[in-house]
């Protein structure tokens, strides 16, 4: 398992939200080994031809991401995961907004003060919004896939990238993608 690879906890709770394979043409390759190539070249940036092997045929990676780009799975992986952390109350959907964000007019400066007496300040209860780190994680990682397929892999590019060199013997296609 590879530094950047799902944990046996993330692919727990990732797993019962995958689509069951291969109803077009036969068995999917593994869905974790694939998932793995998705979160490796989205973190590295890498191109798709130069995964590593560990991830299966660099083609297989390619086609599963793009396949579920176009049809809403990373979304829905997302959506599911999201889900299931608001459904247990470990989301805190406050938005943190600075000055680096937003600029206030200039009138605004110099408005009076409310006493610190008024009644507790939010944010200052302790224990209520505890993140499960695992689903929290999972969460972004899928935020990110989703991101890099509306980033870098436009629609109308619906060819995968040529290879610069002679295809081998042992690098035909393969058919369970």
């Amino acid at each position: 398992m590879g530094r950047g690879d799902l944990t046996n906890a993330e692919w727990d709770r990732l797993e019962s939200f995958l689509p069951r394979g291969g109803g077009r043409g036969g068995r999917w390759s593994d869905h974790r080994r694939v998932i793995n190539g998705v979160l490796y070249r989205v973190r590295t940036g890498v191109q798709w031809r130069d995964l590593p092997e560990r991830f299966g045929p660099w083609e297989t990676v390619y086609k599963r991401h793009r396949r579920w780009s176009a049809d809403g799975t990373w979304k829905m992986l997302l959506s599911r995961i999201q889900a299931a952390e608001d459904a247990a109350g470990r989301i805190d959907w406050d938005v943190s907004v600075d000055s680096t964000a937003v600029r206030a007019h200039q009138h605004a400066a110099g408005a009076r003060k409310a006493s610190a007496a008024e009644g507790p300040q939010k944010g200052n209860v302790r224990g209520t919004n505890q993140v499960d780190p695992v689903l929290r994680k999972l969460a972004v990682r899928l935020e990110e896939v989703v991101g890099s397929a509306n980033a870098r892999d436009a629609p109308e590019a619906d060819s995968p990238p040529r290879s610069t060199s002679p295809p081998r013997d042992d690098a035909a296609p393969s058919p369970s993608s």
